[in-house]
């Protein structure tokens, strides 16, 4: 039986959800293959994982400049040397792992699982395939640190792998797969039943927003795209999703208390019918995720953009705004005016629909076991 061993980390993005989907598909339609997945940095060390979760959350959260600043510091200078001297330390642990697996595979949805087996394919300990599979739209140097030892580069666009290639990435190795995303959005879904579901008319435009998660990022943005979307728009249906942020759907339900609201506005802390939610909708109001753009695209769903961490998060939102899919409201911009201006443009938000098909790829996770399967 074949094995295959995929390295994720379970922050900092899409990380994981990428590594799941890639499981699924493969345990769904590859049976014959042994399949496991390993939170890299938790196997290194639980403490130094919770360590850097709660560093990255904290600052993405409270100094989110302090954050921007780091992230372009660890492409390039003392702190990418630095990470990549830790990697090579940590390796040593992980080979422990992985001479007890013995995989015939390897993929990788974080840099530092690619990392790690990159230094100990240079140093012969390892010689299966390894693979990457990058969930951003824009390349950091931190995935590209001896990519001379990885086999296979999964990215979501040209423009990524012209930007590998002449950082001196062997042009074989590219695949512009797009990012694993659930299976679940190829779906169809019957828009009458998830209306009913929800308490939503059929018949009225549905906005999916998304309100910034576990990291509450601008609160006062946040709380007013909510307020402008129930006083300028008087039969707009809204899903507010708060996520991991008890203050923020606190606020939320007040607000449409106040509101007299609670017909069409529906709060909620947390779903698993994203794909359907999705299906009902008109556009999104988002933070420009990896994960979260990618669902979006493979659901031809326009993006509203806020609040985007800055570095990788910023990154996707001016790609995306570049390719017509998203328009993106800023710290300073009238969230009002924005807002008004997208829905009384109907061409428009058709257009930067059609534009999604150009850049979804809803058989990516397929499409990457495919390669690294051998089975076209």
């Amino acid at each position: 039986m074949r094995k295959v061993l995929v390295f994720y980390s379970s922050y900092g993005g899409g990380h994981l959800s990428a590594a799941k989907s890639v499981e699924n598909h493969i345990k769904q339609y590859y049976p014959e293959i042994e399949i496991k997945l390993v939170d890299c940095i938790e196997y290194i060390n639980k403490h130094l994982n919770k360590l850097l979760a709660d560093s990255y959350n904290e600052a993405a959260k409270k100094a989110p400049f302090a954050w921007k600043t780091a992230y372009h510091l660890a492409n390039d200078g003392l702190t990418s040397k630095a990470v990549t001297t830790s990697n090579k330390l940590f390796s040593i642990k992980l080979n422990t792992l992985l001479q007890d697996f013995k995989p015939d595979l390897i993929i990788s949805t974080h840099p530092f699982g690619t990392q790690m087996c990159g230094v100990l394919k240079k140093r012969g300990k390892i010689d299966c395939p390894l693979a990457t599979i990058l969930t951003d739209f824009h390349i950091h140097g931190q995935w590209l640190v001896f990519h001379e030892y990885c086999d296979y580069f999964f990215v979501s666009n040209h423009q990524m792998k012209n930007d590998m290639i002449e950082y001196g990435v062997n042009e074989k190795k590219i695949h512009v797969s797009g990012i694993p995303v659930s299976e679940r959005f190829k779906e169809h879904f019957d828009r009458a039943q998830i209306c009913q579901e929800f308490n939503l008319n059929p018949d009225e435009q549905v906005v999916l927003f998304f309100a910034g998660g576990e990291f509450g990022l601008g609160n006062k943005t946040t709380i007013l795209i909510l307020k402008s979307l129930i006083r300028l728009f008087s039969k707009l249906q809204v899903i507010a999703i708060a996520g991991k942020n008890p203050k923020m759907k606190k606020k939320f339900e007040e607000l449409v208390k106040n509101t007299d609201s609670e017909e069409r506005i529906k709060v909620l802390d947390y779903t698993t019918k994203v794909p359907e939610l999705m299906s009902i909708s008109s556009f999104i109001i988002t933070k420009p995720g990896g994960l979260t753009s990618t669902e979006s695209l493979t659901a031809h769903l326009p993006m509203v953009i806020i609040n985007p961490i800055p570095g990788q998060e910023e990154e996707n939102a001016t790609f995306l705004v570049e390719k017509g899919v998203a328009i993106w409201i800023k710290k300073n911009d009238n969230v009002a005016r924005a807002l008004k201006n997208l829905y009384r443009e109907p061409q428009k938000l058709l257009l930067m629909k059609e534009n999604t098909v150009a850049l979804a790829k809803s058989n990516s996770t397929e499409v990457i076991c495919n390669v690294l399967l051998k089975m076209k």
